[in-house]
């Protein structure tokens, strides 16, 4: 026994040395986990913009949000602060606790408080009741309403009177003044908003306040007959500061001075009551009568056939005209050398230039400037300048029904007797066409002889 002795000693004392170490290792792990629990160990639940479709209760918050983030806590002794009731717990069930730490995570949840989650989930709908109403009245809207009911206190005149940035009712106009009166939250946003117009906009809203009954009165005591001048208003003005809105003027004054007197609102100023009895007529009924009365008027049989007879004589002047244009037409090529040319089998048309003559031997041609880099069938800069001619200006195509056509491809539009033919667009041309592209002319001459034998031709084609 002796001998056994110190070997039971020695054994013993590492084992009381391993439990102190335990001991001080499992109270350094309490004192770092508690920290972390209580401490920045809790996370920051993370905010989404998507709305809870069903309301959770108040347990069903704590439970749902705090079971993520006791999961998220790492390490086992997470449950010591739970567990210590006043007597440290032994070294056996120290082992179980890190063994099985997950299962008394519960308990930690509920140590926890959750009010913020829940102050958290108040202040998101907070603003959404707050600026419910607040979508389409703008602080202009607010100040104009405010003056307004100052001078009118009838929200019925204001309705009518004043306008807004958008037509409100009359119901959303009482609810926003009410809304103004005793909703402290909405109240105090309008304000600031309110306070941060500028000066200008201020002045120009205040302006455009309505006239109270008390300055109306006073304006009316000006006869009708008389002229006044801004002289009348301003004496108006310093004579009478109380009752006149400070936003007042002479000129504005006078204006509205004037709508009384249209209206024949003044005190000197009576309005003839209308007839009693069925001659009273409407606007329908006067326009009727306007109507029949020109109908009844009789008419100078004598002027009208004057002015048929002249007519007649200026429409045969007119095809007198027309056909001797060809005749005269010929009389001035012959003088300026610009007569009809004379067309050869392979010749289809020609474009015909003050300098130059182009010819149409092919079906298909270009209109351009000729360039190093491109050739074009038609050079117009051999006519005049050219500049702001495109490289590739148009096309004329012969079609087989015998019709030309010209498509404009540039940028600049191609004028065909006068009218426009724009970019991307095409137009007939007929003989004696007038083309013109950027300030150069041309006449474009059909071959008709060549022309009418191609669609002779056509024809047999088509019918075979």
């Amino acid at each position: 026994m002796q001998a056994g002795d110190p070997v039971v000693g020695a054994s013993m004392v590492p084992t009381q040395s391993r439990s102190e170490d335990e001991e001080s290792l499992g109270v350094k792990d309490v004192k770092r986990t508690a920290a972390q629990a209580f401490g920045s160990g809790v996370p920051k639940r993370r905010s989404s913009s998507r709305s809870i479709k069903r309301k959770k209760f108040d347990d069903e918050l704590v439970e749902s949000s705090l079971v993520k983030s006791s999961s998220r806590v790492k390490g086992p002794p997470v449950i010591e602060p739970v567990r210590c009731s006043g007597s440290e717990p032994s070294s056996s069930e120290k082992k179980k606790v890190t063994k099985s730490g997950t299962s008394l995570t519960p308990p930690l949840t509920m140590v926890i408080n959750p009010a913020p989650i829940t102050k958290r989930v108040k202040k998101s709908k907070q603003p959404l009741h707050i600026t419910k109403d607040l979508g389409r009245w703008k602080p202009t809207d607010d100040l104009l309403l405010i003056n307004a009911v100052l001078q009118t206190t009838d929200l019925t005149s204001v309705h009518l009177g004043v306008k807004f940035s958008c037509r409100f009712t009359l119901r959303e106009i009482k609810e926003r003044w009410y809304a103004l009166l005793y909703d402290p939250v909405i109240s105090k946003l309008a304000w600031q908003a309110m306070r941060q117009l500028h000066p200008e906009a201020i002045a120009a809203i205040q302006s455009k306040a309505l006239f109270s009954q008390a300055e109306e009165a006073l304006l009316a005591k000006i006869g009708s007959t008389s002229q006044p001048k801004l002289d009348v208003f301003q004496e108006l003005l310093s004579k009478q500061p109380g009752v006149f809105h400070p936003s007042r003027t002479p000129k504005s004054l006078l204006v509205h001075w004037q709508l009384l007197k249209q209206y024949y609102l003044l005190d000197d100023q009576s309005v003839q009551p209308l007839p009693k009895g069925d001659q009273v007529l409407n606007f329908s009924d006067a326009e009727q009568m306007v109507d029949d009365v020109k109908l009844k008027e009789s008419r100078d049989e004598v002027l009208e056939h004057e002015l048929m007879i002249s007519d007649r004589h200026q429409k045969r002047e007119i095809r007198q005209l027309e056909q001797e244009l060809p005749r005269w037409q010929v009389l001035v090529d012959s003088i300026t050398g610009m007569s009809m040319p004379d067309f050869d089998n392979q010749t289809l048309a020609a474009l015909r230039g003050r300098m130059v003559r182009y010819l149409m031997r092919s079906r298909e041609i270009t209109l351009g400037r000729a360039t190093k880099d491109k050739q074009i069938d038609v050079d117009l800069s051999l006519e005049g300048p050219a500049w702001k001619i495109s490289r590739k200006q148009g096309i004329i195509k012969l079609k087989n029904n015998g019709d030309f056509f010209i498509a404009n491809e540039g940028r600049r539009p191609i004028y065909i007797d006068g009218r426009p033919v724009l970019s991307g667009n095409k137009w007939k041309l007929n003989n004696n066409s007038v083309v013109e592209i950027a300030g150069l002319r041309f006449v474009f001459l059909i071959n008709l002889e060549l022309i009418s034998l191609i669609k002779a031709e056509a024809a047999k084609m088509t019918q075979q």
